[in-house]
């Protein structure tokens, strides 16, 4: 089980460094941070009360199903898979969630056909398929990630309303937020 484990290390490692390293190459614009960061310190402190409880350690017998792993790294390599596809398609109007960026272009090409937020839907599916091949409780990660994701694309999707009156509310009306067909 350590080698599924060090896939999944490394692979979240190497994600988060592209994502750092291609967060160079955007627009410039602004993130209003005063305006929402109740949201953000409220999922930091039920994050660090949840590392500080130990709900992260390993207790018990960890994941030993073959298939259910293989099945969570599938999951993890195609969100991720799906999260890169949708930032180069987005190129530089991509930015740190909720950002307001100067000259934005409204994207409803590739990933963005499936879904209105393809970066969200992707890293969720990744920390499914994380959950999936080492343990449940990383599902309590997910949720929270889900609940900063969905709060992000509300936020986002007025400002994206303001900019674009017009072509924003058929978009939004067409195509689903996180999942296809579904929500």
């Amino acid at each position: 089980m350590r080698a599924v484990e060090l896939v999944f290390g490394v692979g979240w490692a190497a994600f988060w460094l592209y994502w750092l390293a291609a967060a160079f190459s955007t627009k410039k614009g602004r993130v209003p941070w005063s305006r929402e960061i109740g949201i953000r310190v409220v999922i930091l402190v039920v994050a660090l009360v949840l590392v500080r409880a130990g709900v992260f350690r390993h207790e018990g017998r960890p994941n030993s199903d073959p298939w259910r792993a293989a099945f969570g790294l599938l999951l993890f390599a195609l969100g991720l898979a799906f999260a890169i596809w949708a930032r180069r398609h987005i190129g530089r109007n991509w930015g740190t969630p909720m950002t307001e960026k100067n000259d934005p272009e409204l994207v409803t090409t590739g990933p963005y056909r499936l879904v209105r937020h393809p970066i969200y839907s992707g890293i969720l599916s990744a920390g499914v398929g994380t959950a999936l091949a080492l343990s449940w409780l990383w599902l309590i990660a997910v949720g929270l990630a889900g609940i900063y994701f969905v709060y992000s694309a509300t936020v986002e999707e007025r400002y994206m309303t303001e900019r674009f009156p017009d072509a924003y509310p058929v978009y939004r009306r067409s195509t689903k937020m996180l999942v296809p067909f579904i929500f």
